[in-house]
């Protein structure tokens, strides 16, 4: 299967390199990788070029964003960037993260699971971080949701799901759109991924307002956001995250900001969403 393989970098010198040298050592490479250097300020580039200097299925885009850090709009644009320079010769596009260390049969592994479940419309292996000298499971990662940092889409579902919202909350509407559509997700738990910078490390308290808007903009409603910003303000331990979530939502209510997904697929996101929830309980 045809992989392509988009990384948006930001400032990532201190990573990039282990990032790229465990995509070329993969026992399946992909046929073209993009790296967007996303207003970096530091050594992205240089260690970017000395790659595709070496490798001619690697290349390299340079664009300039915002210096902030907002997640969802910042990446997938910077994604989008890349996305441009490619051509529609793919069986499966990826959107990984520059911080990122992938076992050498990582993609092999994604693509047999292509391969094998054509329903199949993403899949993934799983994010784990150091703690005191022990690579751990991230402790935002669910079984049945793929991170942000690693997704990859089969060709026809990247598709149908209109490609990737440059908004916060991209990386849970693409997967709520799939299932819509009547696509599978496969989360492989032999698959470690050694995620070198924990997520939300970065993160400003305008980002964190994001967090609730997202929810909003997916058609959550009240009393899905509010538990759901309860679980995840619970998992981070501040109740800050609660008050700055459900601000967030609140100020988009207001402001009526535009909705990412249809009030047909609002609906269905809602009972998926209610479903999974009372199946916890």
């Amino acid at each position: 299967m045809k992989i392509y393989v988009i990384i948006p970098a930001h400032n990532e010198d201190a990573y990039i390199a282990k990032t790229l040298q465990s995509i070329v050592e993969q026992t399946l490479v992909p046929k073209k990788v993009v790296i967007v250097n996303d207003n970096s300020t530091d050594k992205t580039a240089a260690i970017v070029s000395a790659y595709v200097s070496k490798y001619n299925w690697m290349s390299l885009v340079n664009t300039t964003s915002s210096e902030e850090h907002l997640p969802g709009s910042k990446i997938v644009n910077a994604f989008n960037q890349g996305l441009k320079i490619l051509d529609a010769h793919y069986d499966i596009i990826c959107k990984f993260d520059a911080d990122l260390v992938f076992p050498n049969n990582y993609l092999e592994q994604i693509a047999n699971h292509f391969k094998s479940h054509p329903k199949l419309g993403m899949a993934a292996g799983f994010c784990y971080i150091e703690k005191n000298g022990h690579w751990v499971l991230e402790n935002l990662t669910r079984k049945d949701h793929i991170r942000g940092a690693l997704k990859a889409y089969r060709k026809a579902c990247f598709k149908q799901i209109g490609q990737l919202k440059p908004s916060m909350g991209w990386d849970t509407v693409d997967e709520l759109l799939a299932k819509y559509h009547g696509w599978d997700i496969l989360t492989d738990e032999s698959l470690h991924v050694k995620h070198l910078k924990p997520t939300g490390q970065s993160y400003n308290k305008a980002s964190k307002y994001l967090q609730g808007e997202s929810m909003y903009k997916m058609r959550y409603g009240f009393w899905i956001t509010l538990i759901s910003a309860l679980k995840l303000a619970y998992k981070k331990g501040s109740l800050q995250l609660f008050r700055d979530y459900m601000k967030g939502y609140f100020k988009a209510k207001s402001n009526k900001v535009e909705f990412l997904v249809s009030n047909e697929e609002g609906q269905f996101i809602r009972r998926l969403r209610w479903r999974k929830m009372i199946n916890r309980s």
